[in-house]
């Protein structure tokens, strides 16, 4: 039984989907106007990861995911670039793309942009203010949060409170200071659509709601994003969504990922601590990152900085490590004479099947990847004193342990995203831009593919490559060595040839 922590309640429920092994999941996507930093990239890849885990279980999840491609920030830029804020969003929208590839962040299946879908958002407006949820002033337009009784139960505040704590000056055209624009009136220089109100862009918050039920409907399953859109942003949502459908719930489930803090202090641009993920990404393995996420349930914080990151790059190095030690020992001949399955071969049988067990029990747990990671480390401990038991005397019965045992490991770690390079399918859906017919297109035609077709190359085939490259270097064939070489790793293969004979090998 899969268990969510529900922000909306408060407390951990059973996921009950809309629809039978179906998820729809909404993940608010970047304001395109800068590269993204170490913060933004934990709530991608603690999504990545919740949606590895759900198709792991057997889920089709339909991932929905949005940039936000007008804004005040982004038209802030264009002012300081001397450049339109289109090709402000463009560039940025290309970037994140690419940050998202290095981070081996699996694509969404659908990234609406938000002026794709400015007409929509304009009949959305409409409804609420023929409804008496909002209304105009002098071109703007704005929802009246009094209208709507259930404002504030998502954060748990009520308006009284959140009145009583106003500090900023309030707009006098407002009914009340908590309204917040649908509709803005465009300024001399700005995008601008039209609209009843006049020309204008719409506001922030009706963007993801538009585009979510366009796209995943009423009442869908996951919406996603860090602990600082609870309030206003996801409040918000809720608000204009059921108030414009007179339905709800506008979700069924709320999930929210934890701050990343630098020395004890929430990362902000105010406080001028922002870490970009490219910078990381140009000193560390992707992986690493994904480590340091990993190591801290989603909910709570992590303090980012080098020492989380070299302790986060020391436990990835423990599993790359068994994992070569184990590729090392399946190459090895096997003995003449072969003792049978011993007593110690038969329990680890168990154990593989009961570390299978304990991971997912841990990660049906409101996808506690903490605690699914000790599981990983205690297999890596097994297969490590296994090996060392074994010696150099690979045996037939040794053989197939510890080739279970590397599929296994191998295999939970790739449900978590670790050891899992991006294939060429992939790459392609992250680089269809705003063209969702395109990538439907893509996606259907990659949908026959297998899980297995998505691995990296079969370990049978890695052996053989090595070997004849090993007969090509003894035959001082450098030139088809190097080819050799050069072949695995566009297939995510990295040789190591190492001094004492021999070559290893490991993800790129």
């Amino acid at each position: 039984m899969l268990r969510v922590h529900n922000t909306m309640s408060g407390r951990k429920e059973e996921l009950r989907t809309r629809r039978e092994g179906e998820v729809g999941m909404y993940v608010c996507g970047p304001t395109v106007y800068n590269f993204i930093h170490v913060g933004n990239g934990r709530a991608y890849l603690v999504f990545d990861i919740i949606k590895r885990y759900l198709r792991y279980k057997g889920y089709r999840v339909l991932h929905v995911q949005n940039f936000t491609d007008v804004d005040d920030k982004i038209i802030g830029r264009a002012a300081e670039e001397g450049i339109s804020p289109e090709e402000v969003a463009r560039r940025y929208e290309e970037a994140f793309r690419e940050d998202m590839r290095r981070l081996r962040v699996l694509p969404p299946d659908v990234t609406p942009r938000a002026t794709e879908y400015v007409e929509k958002m304009v009949r959305v407006i409409e409804a609420l203010v023929e409804k008496g949820h909002a209304y105009e002033a002098e071109g703007d337009v704005y929802f009246s949060v009094t209208s709507f009784p259930g404002y504030g139960k998502l954060s748990g505040r009520n308006l009284e409170d959140m009145r009583a704590g106003e500090r900023v000056e309030v707009d006098p055209r407002k009914r009340h200071p908590l309204d917040f624009a649908l509709w803005k009136r465009a300024k001399p220089g700005e995008p601008a659509w039209d609209s009843p109100w006049g020309p204008g862009r719409p506001g922030w918050h009706i963007e993801c709601s538009t585009m979510s039920l366009e796209h995943l409907g009423m009442g869908f399953d996951i919406h996603g994003g860090g602990q600082d859109l609870i309030f206003p942003h996801h409040e918000n949502e809720i608000a204009q969504s059921e108030a414009y459908t007179g339905e709800e719930p506008f979700v069924r489930y709320w999930l929210h990922n934890g701050f990343v803090n630098i020395s004890e202090e929430k990362m902000s641009k105010s406080l001028g601590n922002i870490v970009l993920v490219r910078d990381i990404l140009e000193r560390y393995d992707p992986d690493v990152l994904r480590m340091l996420v990993l190591q801290t349930h989603y909910r709570s914080p992590i303090d980012f900085g080098p020492q989380a990151l070299e302790e986060a790059k020391r436990a990835y190095g423990r599993l790359e490590d068994c994992l070569f030690a184990l590729s090392e020992y399946l190459q090895q001949k096997e003995q003449v004479t072969s003792p049978a399955r011993t007593q110690r071969e038969v329990e680890l049988t168990g154990f593989f099947m009961e570390a299978e067990e304990r991971f997912e029990e841990a990660m049906d747990d409101d996808f506690n990847t903490a605690r699914a990671l000790g599981v990983i480390f205690e297999l890596v401990k097994a297969l490590n004193t296994y090996l060392d038991e074994q010696a150099v005397m690979a045996t037939p019965a040794g053989k197939i342990i510890a080739g279970q045992g590397r599929d296994l490991l191998l295999k939970l770690c790739q449900v978590l995203g670790l050891f899992s390079p991006l294939q060429e399918e992939e790459e392609d859906l992250y680089g269809c831009g705003g063209d969702e017919e395109l990538r439907r297109e893509k996606k259907a035609a990659g949908d026959e593919a297998s899980a297995e077709s998505r691995l990296p190359a079969p370990q049978s085939l890695i052996e053989l490559l090595i070997e004849l490259r090993a007969r090509a270097r003894a035959a001082k064939d450098w030139e088809t060595a190097d080819l050799i070489r050069s072949r695995l790793e566009q297939l995510g293969i990295k040789l190591e040839d190492r001094r004492e004979g021999g070559t290893r090998w490991k993800p790129a």
